[in-house]
């Protein structure tokens, strides 16, 4: 009975772990031609158009190139809140990691009312959610620190009482009883000292987790890092993709003398709409938003001028758009102090500031920065309260940049001007002085630094071959939410682990005496043994039911 209910509750935390394999179809809708036909996944091949029908799951991992809707991604990134998905404009980017999430489809999510059309970036077998359910089966096989150090205990542990049994067997030579007596008392001391409940309190804590984890969008590979992540203090962030975007924004636009802020705003729009530069990108999607629906004039003849900016004709007029030196180029003049005085209120606050000038006027200047994430400072917010003493920013950016994102997060230690060896030193330098240092990076620029800290988290994993496989935690969603989850569940993991250590270890010590001095038989040992092998599966099997507070 014992044993059947030890099977029947690990079942319950597998079962969390099979029903990742459950979430795609056996069949996909293949569009050849003027056909749609349903064929067995494993004969898509890359570069195959399928069509997903509303609210159908999506077969295979790709990119969106007809239709609209919102599909609802939580079992793969933990998102509660659909995703818009259309196509997208450019044809450039085929690598699913590298696309945006609106374009972008993985196998196993769920189409909302809208069909899809979704060219296939990868077959059923490399799909995210194969790879995830993959990872999440080596993750069972991983030994916790804990988990070795009750191996190392039984190692010694169990010769020792077997040799305590021999003796006792042969008790009846010394003192005045049957073999019969003796036997039997033997037995009972076997099995009240053997130590299934402590052999089986960590691994069932360690599967729970990490099911528990699945389910939520955080890939934890193994007992390792879910036991170390709840004793983590300090917390190295990389800045670009990690706190921040990972894109420019437009952030100011301010005009020049009798310009307006339209007329600045659609000259720079016009110009920086010819140019493929991210930060003319920023310039010309976000102007045209505040713009709204007037009319842009028209450039032509783009030209880059390099390391200075570009110049563009509108109309008959000649347009530049660069940095001082370009200015100073064109004009042999010094450039009007309130522009420079525009400039480097600017640049002391982050932004990249370029000036717009066009025939013999300055226009205005423009300010473009990669903006902190909406969620990074309440984030920063909830770890403080979890007790996280140090959070470092580590940044390849000017210092005053760093400077700037980590004044709006209230981070206190920003390190700019790092190259990546340069990062791996500043982790080894952290390691030295603060002791268990985790590193949240994007798990590509990054790999060295997380490699080199004692536990590497990757934000925004999904899709990413990089980041699945460098990490100790994976972070499936673009969201620095599940960091707070995943320390919480760490740490309750650790209580559970903790206490059903007690539980095993206490139920030996009460158990053995009893049954040495003859105070307890056969029959109540194996209640106490079984029990308490029951009593700490079950307990480990709380975290498959674990719900995140703030403040846990």
């Amino acid at each position: 009975l014992g044993n059947a209910l030890e099977h029947y509750a690990m079942n319950r935390a597998r079962k969390s772990i099979r029903a990742l394999s459950d979430l795609t179809p056996d069949e996909a809708l293949l569009i050849s031609g003027d056909q749609v036909v349903a064929v067995p996944l494993e004969e898509i091949k890359v570069g195959d158009t399928i069509r997903v029908k509303p609210n159908t799951k999506i077969p295979l991992d790709g990119r969106v190139v007809s239709g609209k809707s919102a599909v609802n991604e939580a079992p793969i990134t933990g998102e509660s809140v659909p995703v818009e998905k259309f196509p997208s404009d450019s044809l450039e980017n085929t690598s699913l990691d590298k696309l945006s999430k609106s374009h972008r489809a993985f196998a196993g999510t769920l189409n909302g009312t809208g069909t899809l059309e979704i060219r296939v970036l990868r077959l059923a077998s490399d799909s995210t959610i194969a790879r995830l359910i993959q990872m999440v089966k080596e993750a069972e096989t991983q030994k916790s620190p804990t988990q070795h150090l009750a191996d190392r205990f039984e190692r010694y542990y169990v010769p020792g009482v077997l040799m305590l049994v021999t003796v006792l067997l042969f008790a009846f030579v010394l003192i005045d009883e049957t073999f019969n007596e003796s036997f039997y008392r033997a037995m009972a001391v076997l099995i009240a000292a053997s130590p299934c409940a402590l052999a089986i309190s960590t691994p069932s804590a360690v599967l729970a987790g990490v099911a528990r984890a699945a389910k939520q969008g955080v890939l934890i590979k193994g007992g390792r890092p879910l036991e170390l992540l709840g004793k983590v203090r300090v917390l190295a962030f990389d800045k670009t993709g990690t706190l921040t975007e990972g894109r420019p924004r437009l952030t100011a636009v301010v005009p020049y003398n009798q310009t307006t802020e339209t007329e600045l705003l659609s000259v720079a729009v016009a110009v920086e709409s010819l140019s493929d530069h991210p930060l003319a990108a920023a310039i010309a999607q976000e102007g045209q938003k505040r713009l709204g629906k007037k009319a842009l004039a028209k450039a032509r003849d783009l030209e880059s001028l390099t390391a200075r900016g570009v110049r563009a004709r509108i109309e008959n007029n000649t347009v530049h758009i660069g940095n001082r030196r370009l200015l100073l180029e064109l004009t042999g003049h010094p450039i009007p102090e309130s522009i420079e005085q525009a400039m480097s209120h600017l640049e002391r606050k982050g932004h990249t500031a370029t000036i717009v000038h066009m025939d013999k006027d300055y226009l205005g200047v423009i300010g473009v920065m990669d903006v902190a994430r909406k969620e990074a400072a309440p984030v920063l917010s909830e770890l403080r309260k979890m007790n996280i003493d140090r959070m470092i920013m580590l940044s390849g950016d000017h210092q005053s940049v760093a400077n700037a994102i980590a004044a709006d997060l209230h981070i206190t230690d920003p390190m700019g001007n790092l190259l990546p060896e340069e990062k791996v030193s500043a982790i080894q330098q952290l390691k030295k002085s603060e002791g268990i240092v985790a590193m949240v990076g994007d798990g590509v620029n990054d790999a060295p630094a997380m490699a080199q800290s004692d536990l590497g988290i990757a934000m925004g994993a999904a899709g990413s071959d990089v980041a699945l496989e460098t990490a100790d935690i994976a972070l499936m969603g673009d969201n620095l939410k599940l960091l707070p989850f995943a320390i919480a569940l760490s740490r309750k993991a650790r209580r559970i682990i903790k206490q059903n250590i007690w539980i095993s270890l206490g139920m030996v010590a009460f158990l053995v005496p009893l049954t040495i001095t003859g105070m307890l038989s056969i029959g109540p040992a194996v209640v106490g043994h079984e029990g308490s092998t029951i009593v700490v599966v079950l307990n480990a099997l709380r975290l498959l039911g674990f719900q995140y507070k703030t403040g846990t």
